[in-house]
């Protein structure tokens, strides 16, 4: 069919409007697609956000090397490397006052240390020559149970025994030291009265196996993987604290509590009568309110590893780790709680 000019003309300008629809809707698509991925990039880059901490480190110093405070603090150095992809680890150390000077010192981040020994920082008494005011408390963790122990064949059968005996009163300045001390002057026994040696939880154990000591105190969360090491080479004998007496001790020292060892933890029949101390959970007053927030949710939202880890971490929860604090709360941790609270 032979075109007129005019004909020609229509349908060069419908293929010119069909082509430049087609461009426009390419374009639109092209628009699209790039919004999308700039909204994505957006909520990633958010999201990532969300993950980080403003610090770069998170080094927790806890105790001996096989202490629940190490076995535990190492758990959570590995929760908090995971979820923040910080370098996060453990420090092992002497415990609780050397682990409070550290953080003071700003050579740590994060810390546990017994519940005494923080008053003591706190009110500037004892191993603290003065009040120590750039420490917070995150969290009431889990009560460190003062378990005294000696041999079946010593006689010894409460606190009272231990006059005149060699006595493992743990680290010196360690808050198994700080327990050991405290409660000995409750029931009229100083220093003076016994044989003082300076051991940690295994060099202890060791000592009472070798017959070189004929007690010790050992301050931690149940069991203590020493003394249950000890327990299969030595008839054990859990010594005990007279409740009445203690609860002399706590009208002065209320950061102590009247507690049971139950039956069967080291082989004892009966549950054994003894006091406790709650552990506390510190950071610098340095940290970020954010950080403080991101590393007490991340502690409850995994608060399942720590437990598998040590089982003194079953004491831990969320209802409990707001009372009974000794240093003053880091606003990170009340925020959290606040929040939880709300709920």
């Amino acid at each position: 069919m032979k075109l007129t000019s005019k004909t020609s003309l229509i349908i060069a300008m419908i293929a010119s409007s069909l082509a430049f629809t087609a461009c426009s809707n390419t374009e639109n698509e092209t628009a699209s697609v790039d919004d999308s991925a700039v909204s994505g990039e957006s909520e990633t880059a958010a999201a990532t956000a969300n993950d980080k901490l403003d610090t770069k480190f998170v080094t927790i110093a806890t105790g001996g090397a096989s202490g629940p405070y190490n076995i535990i603090g190492t758990a959570l150095s590995e929760v908090y490397a995971k979820t923040f992809g910080v370098n996060s680890k453990t420090q092992t150390t002497g415990a609780s006052v050397e682990n409070v000077n550290l953080l003071t010192q700003g050579k740590v981040d994060m810390v546990l240390a017994l519940s005494d020994v923080v008053t003591d920082a706190v009110e500037g008494k004892n191993n603290f020559d003065q009040p120590i005011d750039n420490i917070q408390q995150i969290a009431v963790l889990y009560p460190n149970v003062v378990q005294v122990v000696t041999s079946q064949q010593s006689g010894i059968k409460n606190i009272e025994d231990l006059r005149g005996k060699r006595i493992a009163v743990g680290d010196q300045g360690s808050g198994t030291e700080v327990n050991a001390r405290t409660l000995l002057e409750g029931f009229g026994i100083t220093y003076d009265d016994i044989d003082v040696d300076y051991l940690g939880f295994a060099e202890a154990a060791d000592g009472m196996k070798a017959g070189k000591i004929e007690a010790a105190f050992f301050s931690s969360g149940l069991p203590n993987s020493s003394l249950m090491e000890l327990e299969q080479g030595l008839d054990l004998q859990l010594i005990t604290i007279n409740q009445d007496k203690l609860n002399d001790i706590i009208a002065t020292k209320p950061y102590f509590k009247t507690f049971e060892i139950p039956a069967g933890t080291y082989g004892n029949e009966t549950a054994i009568p003894t006091a406790a101390i709650m552990n506390a959970l510190l950071v610098s007053s340095d940290l970020s309110e954010d950080d403080g927030y991101k590393l007490t949710k991340a502690l409850f939202e995994n608060l399942d590893g720590l437990k598998t880890a040590h089982q003194a971490a079953n004491d831990i929860s969320l209802e409990s780790a707001s009372t009974g604090m000794v240093a003053p709360i880091h606003p990170g941790a009340k925020k959290y709680y606040d929040e939880q609270a709300a709920k």
